[in-house]
């Protein structure tokens, strides 16, 4: 129908009772129908991890007031999404987005990303797809000054469409409203992480290890995630799924295999 309002897709990483993804819901109510499905539980860091060793499983809840429907699944935020699609939305979504996220996901971060493979999952079905975080890992972050961006956002991409293949990874400083300058698309500033395993001994004398780690930016680009970011400004950056390196095809075709 012409006037059937857009069918929304939410999931993160952070699960389903995060205050990033209840704010997250109350923003994409004033845009569509809504429909969560998102991870019972903390699901960080998880990339995208699929279930292949177990069952899923997947609840009706309602978390707070609102026209929504929501699911809790057991799940990795990628099973969430291909269970949604495959299995509970009542068709294809308009738009998946994803997050809030407590904490950033810029530069190599997005690789580690449960928060991004959510929507890299739905862009692999042809759905428009961003994800959102917040540069806050604390569980009382001040999400307000992220709505007005991620309506704005969220309202381009339904109105607009985005290239095939191509998912937004957005971050949004932790500012106060009218400290932020405004939005830069960038690319992806080249970082690593110099990482630590901080060795341990259990009570019972066993030997455990804790992943610690610095995050550390090399790139001197004004044009990235990274110096948007700590200029005051939300970054968007285009992401693809595609990971083929097609500068390297020409030199690997020199080989004498």
């Amino acid at each position: 129908m012409a006037n059937e309002r857009p069918l929304i897709l939410i999931s993160n990483d952070d699960g389903i009772t995060a205050p990033g993804i209840r704010t997250l819901i109350s923003v994409m109510n004033e845009l569509g129908d809504v429909w969560v499905v998102a991870p019972d539980k903390g699901q960080s860091g998880m990339g995208h991890a699929i279930t292949v060793n177990s069952t899923l499983h997947v609840d009706e809840v309602k978390i707070d007031d609102g026209p929504q429907k929501e699911f809790s699944c057991s799940g990795t935020p990628v099973d969430c999404v291909k269970l949604a699609i495959s299995e509970l939305l009542p068709r294809k979504p308009d738009l998946c987005v994803s997050g809030i996220n407590h904490g950033s996901n810029s530069a190599i971060n997005v690789i580690y990303s449960g928060t991004m493979s959510a929507a890299i999952e739905a862009g692999m079905e042809g759905v428009p797809s961003i994800g959102f975080s917040l540069l806050d890992f604390s569980l009382d972050a001040n999400f307000e000054p992220s709505k007005k961006y991620i309506k704005s956002i969220a309202e381009s991409a339904l109105e607009q469409g985005l290239p095939q293949g191509v998912i937004l990874n957005v971050n949004i400083p932790k500012l106060e409203e009218d400290k932020i300058n405004g939005v830069k698309i960038c690319r992806q500033a080249k970082a690593t992480w110099e990482e630590e395993f901080d060795r341990r001994v259990d009570p019972r004398g066993r030997t455990y290890f804790w992943l610690t780690g610095k995050f550390v930016n090399l790139d001197k680009g004004e044009d990235t995630d990274e110096w948007a970011l700590e200029n005051g400004y939300v970054s968007v950056v285009p992401v693809q799924y595609d990971l083929t390196a097609y500068f390297a095809m020409q030199h690997l075709n020199s080989w004498d295999l």
